[in-house]
C-alpha cells in the first residue's frame, strides 16, 4: 500500500506543478486567445480537482505499474506517453469536432503537452515506486 501511495504522491506532484506552470504561461497565449469568450473567466475548482485526483490513478495502472513489473523507466516512459496521448487526443478531438473556436494548431499542441506530461509524471512515480519496491 505505501507503493501505491508513493507512487500517487510523486505522479500528482509532478502532474500538478508542471501543468500549473503550463497553464500559466499558456494560458493568456494560446488557450484564451483561440477559445475567445467560451473560456470561462476563472477556474471551476470541482471538475479540475476531480481531474488531477483521479489522472494519477490511470498513470499507475496503465504506465507505473507495468514498468515496475517490467523494471524499467523507459516502460513508464512510453507507457506514459501513450497513455498521455490517447487521453488528451479523446478530449482535443472531441472539441476540435464540436466547438468552432477549437483549432487543429491547439489541438495538436494541447496532445503534445499531454503526451508529455504523463510521460514525465509517470517517470516520477516510477522512480519513487521502485525505489520501495
Amino acid at each position: 500500500m505505501i507503493l501505491y501511495g508513493a507512487a500517487y504522491l510523486a505522479t500528482l506532484a509532478v502532474l500538478v506543478l508542471a501543468d500549473m506552470v503550463w497553464l500559466g504561461t499558456m494560458g493568456s497565449r494560446l488557450y484564451r486567445p483561440t477559445l475567445g469568450d467560451i473560456a470561462l473567466p476563472g477556474v471551476n475548482l470541482p471538475p479540475a480537482f476531480a481531474f488531477y485526483m483521479l489522472y494519477p490513478v490511470g498513470l499507475i495502472v496503465f504506465a507505473i505499474l507495468p514498468a515496475l513489473k517490467g523494471g524499467s523507466i523507459l516502460m513508464a516512459l512510453l507507457y506514459g506517453t501513450l497513455f498521455g496521448f490517447f487521453t488528451y487526443a479523446t478530449y482535443d478531438l472531441t472539441n476540435h469536432a464540436t466547438l468552432r473556436n477549437w483549432t487543429f494548431q491547439l489541438t495538436l499542441i494541447d496532445v503534445a503537452w499531454g503526451s508529455a506530461l504523463a510521460a514525465a509524471a509517470a517517470a516520477a512515480g516510477y522512480t519513487v515506486a521502485s525505489r520501495i519496491n
